[in-house]
């Protein structure tokens, strides 16, 4: 673990928006760019804490499309080097079933 993620406590200055933080950054999850500058402030600094958090890369698209945009925002609001930000522990797709799918029982 990099040694920033010691300092766990908030941030000490005040959020304050910015004029972008309405862009979407996730689009499977219409995550915006706010969201997830807010949820740095509010302690979250790691990209598994961010997807747990607020579900980015949980989508269809799996995180391909916006993973690296949402390791640019931490490594700028951290103000730490983008090589510093790990990459997010990747899951499988899950999506609810049927108890019958799940015993494969055929109607």
């Amino acid at each position: 673990m990099a040694e920033f993620y010691a300092d766990r406590e908030k941030k000490e200055s005040d959020f304050v928006e910015m004029d972008d933080d309405d862009l979407i950054i996730c689009r499977c999850e219409e995550i915006t760019k706010g969201e997830i500058r807010k949820s740095i402030y509010d302690g979250l600094v790691t990209m598994n804490e961010i997807k747990r958090f607020l579900r980015p890369g949980m989508g269809l698209c799996q995180g391909t499309t916006c993973t690296r945009n949402i390791k640019m925002i931490l490594a700028k609001e951290l103000g730490v080097s983008i090589d510093k930000i790990d990459e997010p522990t990747p899951r499988a797709p899950m999506r609810p079933i049927t108890l019958g799918e799940y015993g494969n029982e055929k109607e």
